[in-house]
Order: C-alpha cells, then sequence, then structure tokens
C-alpha cells in the first residue's frame, strides 16, 4: 500500500514536470520565454525521473520521452511510454526476471515456429492450462498445438484442406482431448494425438450459416463429452454436445475429407436462438458464474449474459444495449466486474 502511494504521488509529480516543460516549450516557440533558474533542460528531466522512479525507468526510455515532448508538445505522450510499454524494439536489455516497481511482469518464453505461410493470418489462439498447450488456427485452414513438455514446445500441425471456407476461430475440448474449430459452414474436431501424417478427426456439415466464433462450456461433470457455444453472421448463437459415441455413431458414408469423417448437422441436436441482430463477434464462457456472454455490433442486443439454458428454453435474457454495439468483452473474477469494448 505504502509503494502504492508513494507511486501515485511520485506520478503526479511527474505530471507537473511535463506540463512545465510543455509550457516552457511553447514560450520559446512563440519567442515570449525569459530563461530563469527553473529552465528545465534534459540533464534536470533526467535526474527528477530518476529521483522518481528509480530504477524502473530506462535511461533510453527517458531521453525518447524527452525528445518526443520537445520535438512536439502539442502531441502530449502517455506517462506509460516512459517505462517502455510504448517502446520494444530493444530486446535483451535487461534481466526478465528482474522485477519493475510499476509493472510485474512473468518470463515470457517465445515460440519461433513458424506455422503460417505467407498471406495466411491466425484467427484463433487458446491457452489449455491444465494440459500446458497452446492452440493456433489459421485462416487457411493450418491447426496446430504446441505442447510445453520438458521446457520446450512441441508442435503438432496439420492443414485442413477445405476448399474455399476459411477457419474462423478454435478452442479446445479437454474431456474428448480434440482441438474445435469452425469454418464458414462446418465444425471441425481435429485429434491431435493422431499419428496420421494428414491429422485425423471429424467434420460436422453442412451449417447453414457462417459460423464466427466458438468456445468450450467448461464442465467436469462426464468426462466423456464437450459442450461449445458458437456464434454465427446473423446473430445465433448455438450449443452442441459431442460425446465419445458421436464419433462411432453418426459416421456419414460419404467421401473422407483428408483423414477427416464427414458427420452429417442433421444427425446432432443443436439448439439455436437469435439472441443479436448483427454478426456475434466474441462468445465465451464464464466458469465462476456458470453463465455464457456474447456480444455483436448490433446497438440494441450489444451484450448477452445469462445461462445456457436459455438457449433451449427461449426465456427472456440479460442483456444491454451500447451504441455501435461490443466489439469485445472479458470477466475480473477478482473485482467481479464485467467490463466491454466497444
Amino acid at each position: 500500500a505504502l509503494e502504492s502511494i508513494d507511486f501515485k504521488n511520485g506520478l503526479e509529480q511527474f505530471q507537473n514536470l511535463v506540463e512545465k516543460m510543455i509550457i516552457q516549450k511553447t514560450k520559446e516557440s512563440s519567442g515570449s520565454y525569459t530563461k530563469d533558474d527553473d529552465e528545465i533542460d534534459y540533464e534536470k528531466f533526467y535526474t527528477t525521473t530518476r529521483t522518481l522512479f528509480g530504477s524502473a525507468v530506462k535511461d533510453q526510455d527517458i531521453q525518447a520521452f524527452f525528445r518526443k515532448i520537445m520535438s512536439n508538445p502539442d502531441e502530449r505522450p502517455e506517462w506509460l511510454e516512459i517505462f517502455g510499454c510504448f517502446s520494444r524494439k530493444s530486446v535483451g536489455m535487461s534481466s526478465p526476471s528482474k522485477e519493475s516497481m510499476v509493472f510485474l511482469v512473468s518470463e515470457k518464453q517465445q515460440i519461433t515456429h513458424s506455422v503460417v505461410k505467407r498471406k495466411d493470418v491466425i484467427k484463433g489462439i487458446v491457452k489449455e492450462p491444465l494440459l500446458h498447450l497452446t492452440v493456433t488456427a489459421s485462416q487457411k485452414g493450418v491447426l496446430t498445438v504446441f505442447s510445453k513438455k520438458r521446457k520446450s514446445f512441441f508442435s503438432y500441425s496439420f492443414y485442413f484442406h477445405q476448399d474455399t471456407a476459411w477457419i474462423t476461430a478454435c478452442d479446445f475440448l479437454p474431456n474428448l482431448k480434440y482441438v474445435v474449430a469452425v469454418t464458414e459452414s462446418t465444425i471441425i474436431l481435429w485429434d491431435y494425438k493422431s499419428k496420421e501424417s494428414e491429422g485425423n478427426g471429424f467434420v460436422i456439415k453442412p451449417m447453414k450459416n457462417c459460423l464466427l466464433c466458438v468456445c468450450t462450456v467448461t464442465m467436469a461433470d462426464n468426462l466423456a463429452k464437450d459442450t461449445f457455444l458458437m456464434g454465427d453472421d446473423k446473430g445465433h448463437v448455438y450449443l452442441l454436445t459431442i460425446t465419445s459415441d458421436d464419433f462411432i455413431m453418426k459416421q456419414s458414408k460419404a467421401a473422407k475429407e483428408s483423414q477427416f469423417k464427414v458427420l452429417d448437422s442433421e444427425f446432432f441436436d443443436i439448439p439455436k436462438r437469435k439472441l443479436h441482430d448483427d454478426w456475434v463477434g466474441k462468445i465465451k464462457y464464464f466458469p465462476a458464474l456458470k453463465r455464457f456472454g456474447s456480444c455483436s455490433t448490433d446497438s440494441i442486443n450489444s451484450f448477452v449474459l445469462d445461462d445456457i439454458k436459455r438457449l433451449e428454453d427461449h426465456l427472456p435474457v440479460k442483456e444491454f444495449s451500447v451504441p455501435k454495439g461490443v466489439n469485445a468483452f472479458t470477466y475480473c473474477g477478482k473485482a467481479k466486474v464485467i467490463v466491454t469494448g466497444g
């Protein structure tokens, strides 16, 4: 608490220092400035900043901040920049294990493995903390699982050939140990543990509308099934439960797509409900709340937060409106708040 008070006081003094510099520079530009003992040059700015924040700031960030103010006092830089939050060109300048009194950042490990080729982009990235897995899906069909073993990363990748349909999102099914991804017209279930060189899994199709997002509903009551939610471009939210028996009982006799077996969507009970009047941009299940959230650029039904049972019983849902809609949201359990971004 004392450190927080000291930092807040230091930040206020720093902002006052910046205001004085801006006033000084403005007067210099207009020719009305007269030098006196209160003149702030680089040496004074450096000494004062170092006194206020100590080792939490680096020399190059102090220099860059000062130069930015002097070159254009009308464009006031954010105070965060004094800590180098917006200048990451310098790599390896300090040990990642050192703690800053402002930002505590855990040590990171960069994955240099290239999973996509030129003109392809990552459309989804999710982390499975219990299994230490990270899943990525590219627009053109490259699904990759990074597995952290023995303090290094092993990756399992394959390319899903899908004509013109693009992958739009992905997630991980923790009970069945499958990767789920959605495209404009299909649902992909990939068995990443398969030893087949081209991958192995299932494709559920056809889906009438374009699927845009997917998320797993975390439930530990049955280890033989997984439930996930999907959103489409017409404002619908879908609920689908997959069991291990589905992989055996509902295989279609249609041709295989690589090693993927086709499952007819008509064989599945997929409740859906129109919750928005525009695209469903994001969908997420919060185990702590036992609720799912979905958002849209729809200005009337912008954000919905309710039980997944509402997708089947069609009772009124808890929702609120935001002008021009909601693009993103998240939940903080410690603060017990949901934050949305429009």
